[in-house]
């Protein structure tokens, strides 16, 4: 699967880039179909004091459908977790109604 991450205004580290890596690899499991993902990463700034909301958008290539998911937190790490959860609920939707 080829996946693209895109980082809007600041430099991905390879840490976090290698975690988002794993867990949309993983989506793989659920379809055969997935060709490829496309993730945004983006750095929202809030008026509340040192606080700065983290956005994650995963697109995932399927021929037909492509799906999409977008999660607003507080760590990348957290809205990948939640990103990644809806596009396996919207996987396993999608194959159900292939049956």
């Amino acid at each position: 699967m080829n996946i693209k991450i895109n980082s809007v205004h600041f430099n991905i580290d390879k840490k976090l880039e290698d975690f988002i890596t794993e867990k949309v690899t993983k989506l793989g499991q659920f379809s055969d179909d997935i060709l490829g993902a496309e993730v945004h990463l983006t750095l929202e700034k809030s008026n509340t004091v040192n606080y700065d909301s983290k956005i994650t958008k995963i697109k995932l290539l399927i021929p037909g459908a492509d799906l999409f998911a977008e999660k607003k937190g507080g760590t990348f790490e957290s809205t990948t977790d939640s990103v990644v959860s809806a596009l396996k609920v919207q996987l396993q939707k999608k194959k159900e109604k292939e049956k």
